[in-house]
């Protein structure tokens, strides 16, 4: 495939265990999440990433934008701004961000409304709440960045390739930012620990992490866990997705650099 100005595509595993197969599990159910020898329903091993696609500047329109593929999941992002805030908003001497986050109607397999739920209500304060930290919010007084997220097909992880893509785009649309934002999901099958889950993931584990960092300054922006966690295993977890979200910020890096050296060339 011949990639165009701002496109980077990658894969990448972190700290692959060669004895996953003496700890994999079988899930009772409609599916087995891990194989006998420790392979995933989509053939990865457990700590292998999904294949990762970046666009930036997908939408000609917007100040500044980005596509994301992360497996199945796809998600277009563009940004606005800094725009007056509107009067009825309260007075702030700092930037604000605006987010909006919406699945498309054709994104899952239920169509139409009914598969829009509590998801799409939480994923924009989520949005907020991983970027905010990053962002250098009093670069713009008084005035308002809107972030738009349209997820195009939900493949699992959703959110974290919001997040991604919207680090992204800000980043396209010329948006100080004290760092890139990565973000990597994982869940936890028994005491097997698998990265960046996948839609059939997510439904049958035991419990799911995401994790959102600015991996060159080693801070963490947000942390979700839900279900049920082994103690022992949490910690193991929340290592392998800071390490993967480092080199997820390499690839976003290069992306975006391929593009300012495309725009230089111009």
């Amino acid at each position: 495939m011949v990639k165009g100005r701002g496109e980077t595509s990658a894969s990448y595993a972190v700290n692959a265990s060669a004895d996953a197969a003496d700890t994999a599990l079988k899930r009772g159910g409609p599916v087995q999440l891990l194989s006998p020898n420790g392979v995933r329903v989509d053939g990865r091993m457990p700590h292998e990433s999904r294949f990762v696609y970046l666009k930036t500047g997908a939408v000609t329109a917007a100040a500044g934008s980005a596509y994301a593929e992360v497996g199945q999941t796809k998600v277009i992002v563009s940004v606005f701004g800094p725009r007056e805030s509107y009067k009825a908003e309260a007075f702030s001497g700092i930037g604000r961000l605006n987010c909006h986050v919406q699945y498309a109607l054709f994104a899952t397999s239920v169509r139409g409304k009914a598969s829009q739920g509590q998801e799409e209500k939480e994923f924009p304060v989520m949005l907020h709440k991983a970027l905010e930290g990053a962002v250098m919010l009093h670069t713009f007084p008084k005035t308002t960045v809107d972030i738009f997220a349209i997820i195009l097909q939900s493949g699992g992880g959703d959110l974290a390739a919001v997040i991604s893509c919207a680090s992204m785009a800000l980043a396209d649309a010329g948006i100080a930012m004290y760092d890139l934002v990565p973000a990597v999901s994982a869940c936890c099958v028994g005491k097997e620990v698998l990265l960046d889950t996948a839609l059939e993931e997510e439904k049958w584990s035991d419990g799911e992490m995401m994790v959102t960092c600015m991996a060159s300054r080693n801070e963490v922006t947000q942390l979700k866990i839900t279900g049920q966690w082994p103690g022992a295993i949490t910690k193991d977890a929340l290592n392998l997705s800071l390490d993967a979200c480092a080199k997820l910020a390499d690839v976003m890096r290069a992306c975006l650099k391929e593009q300012a050296e495309g725009d230089e060339d111009e």
